[in-house]
């Protein structure tokens, strides 16, 4: 059960995001703290987090970002959703307040970028087709066993939903990325695994996928050691960071606890290659990956400059350049 808390907000609704792939587009969360429960999320460590099981909703969001773009000299080309929650939570008000928005910017020409783990309601679906030129999706996925998603994503909708939403998206003809991200060491990044997953993708009709290992905050960490029952799969999670180290990241003022650059960089072969096999595109972010790649993963999609994804032949240093 999340307990929804309503709260007015007190700062600007268009944000600016710490983070170097969000620089260039304004950003949106409709509530601090998310339903979906994720232990892995990163926002556990935000002095905004309203704690587990609860969600901050923000009641005068809508308001406040019609008042915001009216002083504006000049709109934005595009909005993201969301750097610290998500957009399709299976909370109604949340839903409602998402939809209402979405069709504010996009009747005024203002483009939408989204990352989701959620279901996305048919009535979203109906606007975001309805205005294809002027949406950008991303569906997060870190794997299609459901035994793994259960436990790590309590809340959010199984595997083969997201796939097939991804499927919907491509054939109504909206750019969409599927973003494998968090990869868990140890439990998701074997080749099986993610040959399954990019065999899938490639199915849906995918063309681009980002991915990126998972990093802990300490509390981050804490909610693994304390909601994961199956000790021996949080062991094999846990040891795989037991050469690690702390790594400052693309965000502001910001650190993590880090895989070894090794251990990162086999995974990214790994999921390389399976991506090769099927013809997928893959981009690598170096706000997460600084030591290991350089440019855009392209979060937020295509609005004002080309992203720089990591071209495949980096990702394979013993291999010549064709």
């Amino acid at each position: 059960m999340v307990n929804l808390i309503r709260a007015e907000r007190k700062t600007a609704v268009l944000t600016p995001s710490s983070l170097a792939c969000l620089s260039h587009i304004p950003t949106v969360n409709l509530t601090a703290g998310c339903a979906h429960g994720c232990l892995y999320c990163y926002t556990r460590s935000y002095s905004s987090y309203p704690g587990e099981d609860k969600v901050t909703f923000y009641t005068n969001t809508f308001d406040k970002l019609r008042d915001e773009l009216t002083r504006k000299r000049r709109a934005p080309k595009a909005v993201y959703f969301s750097p610290s929650s998500d957009l399709f939570q299976p909370l109604p008000e949340v839903l409602d307040l998402g939809y209402d928005i979405l069709a504010f910017l996009l009747q005024r020409g203002i483009g939408v970028a989204f990352l989701t783990k959620g279901q996305i309601p048919e009535r979203h679906m109906k606007l975001f087709e309805e205005n294809a030129p002027l949406v950008r999706a991303q569906i997060g996925l870190i794997t299609l066993d459901t035994a793994i998603t259960c436990v790590f994503e309590p809340r959010a909708p199984a595997p083969a939903l997201r796939l097939a939403q991804a499927k919907h998206l491509v054939r109504a003809g909206i750019k969409t990325q599927v973003r494998l991200d968090p990869i868990l060491p140890g439990l998701t990044d074997d080749a099986g695994t993610v040959e399954s997953v990019c065999g899938a993708l490639a199915e849906a009709g995918v063309k681009h996928i980002a991915a990126s290992a998972l990093f802990l905050r300490p509390a981050v960490a804490d909610s693994l050691k304390r909601h994961i029952p199956d000790r021996p799969m949080l062991d094999r999670l846990l040891q795989a960071f037991g050469q690690g180290a702390r790594m400052a990241i693309h965000a502001r003022n910001s650190s993590v606890f880090a895989l070894p650059a090794s251990a990162r960089q086999e995974i990214y072969v790994r999921v390389a290659r399976a991506a090769q096999q099927q013809g997928l595109a893959l981009h690598l972010c170096a706000c997460k990956n600084p030591d290991l790649a350089s440019g855009s993963c392209s979060i937020a999609g295509e609005w004002t400059r080309s992203p720089m994804a990591l071209t495949q032949s980096s990702l394979f240093p013993d291999e010549k350049r064709s």
